[in-house]
C-alpha cells in the first residue's frame, strides 16, 4: 500500500500564492486573468505547459525556461515568509510510515520549488521517493507523475491512494487507476462531486486516520463525506 502526495496545496497550503504570483507575472507581460478561473484551468499543470498555452506556440523552449525561472522566483519571494506544512501533516505521514505504508511525493513543481518546500521544511525525510516536473513530460490531468511514483515505489497503482487539492489532480489519479483523498485547502468539496474515485474529503490531516484508508476495503466505494462537507 502507498500514499502519494501532491505537494502544492496538499502538503503546504500555498496555491493562493501560486495563483497570485502567476497573475503578477502575466501582468508584467501585458496579460490579465481572473484568479478563480486561472486556478481552475491550470492547477496541476506544469509551468512550461501554462506558459506555452498562454503565450502561444511560437515561444521557444529557451524563452520558456527563462520565463518559468522568473515566475518561480516571484512565487518563492511571495510565499517564503508563510511557508509551513498543513495542519497535522507530519503526524499523519509519521503514523503511515509506522504502519508500513510507502510514501511518495508526485508534483508538477520544478526541482527548485521542490527543494524550497520539502528540503527547507525538512519534509523530504518522510518520503521513499519524490517525482516532479523534471521526471515526466506531461503535467496533470495526465497520470504520468502518479504512475512514475508508483513505479518507483514498486507498488501497483491500484494499491495507491493519491492526496490532492485540485480537480485536475484527482482526474490524473483517476486515469492512473488510483483512489484519492481531497484536502480542501483551495476549493470546497462541491468542486469534486463529479469524481467517483474520491474516498475522503477533509480540511486537514487531523481529520484523517491511516486505518481508515485501507485500499482493499475502499475499492469500489465512494465516501459519504462527499455529502457532509
Amino acid at each position: 500500500m502507498a500514499f502519494i502526495f501532491d505537494m502544492d496545496g496538499t502538503i503546504v497550503d500555498n496555491m493562493a500564492f501560486h495563483t497570485d504570483s502567476w497573475l503578477a507575472f502575466f501582468e508584467r507581460h501585458g496579460k490579465t486573468y481572473d484568479a478563480d478561473a486561472f486556478f481552475r484551468e491550470t492547477a496541476g499543470a506544469q509551468g512550461r505547459e501554462i506558459l506555452r498555452e498562454r503565450l502561444g506556440p511560437e515561444i521557444t523552449d529557451d524563452e520558456i525556461a527563462v520565463l518559468a525561472h522568473e515566475k518561480d522566483e516571484l512565487y518563492r519571494e511571495m510565499y517564503g515568509p508563510h511557508r509551513s506544512a498543513i495542519q497535522g501533516f507530519e503526524a499523519f505521514v509519521t503514523a503511515a510510515r509506522a504502519q508500513g505504508v510507502k510514501l511518495a511525493v508526485a508534483t508538477s513543481a520544478p526541482p527548485a520549488n521542490i527543494v524550497f518546500t520539502l528540503d527547507e521544511l525538512d519534509l523530504r525525510r518522510h518520503f521513499d521517493t519524490v517525482v516532479g516536473a523534471a521526471d515526466v513530460a506531461r503535467g496533470k490531468p495526465h497520470p504520468d507523475v502518479f504512475l512514475k511514483a508508483a513505479e518507483k515505489l514498486g507498488v501497483d497503482p491500484r494499491d495507491c491512494i493519491v492526496f490532492e487539492d485540485a480537480p485536475m489532480g484527482v482526474e490524473a489519479a483517476r486515469r492512473a487507476g488510483m483512489k484519492a483523498v481531497v484536502i480542501t485547502t483551495t476549493l470546497p468539496a462541491e468542486a469534486f462531486r463529479e469524481f467517483d474515485n474520491i474516498v475522503r474529503i477533509v480540511e486537514h490531516y487531523e481529520d484523517l486516520r491511516v486505518g481508515d484508508l485501507n485500499v482493499g476495503e475502499l475499492l469500489g466505494t465512494r465516501d459519504s463525506k462527499l455529502d457532509r462537507h
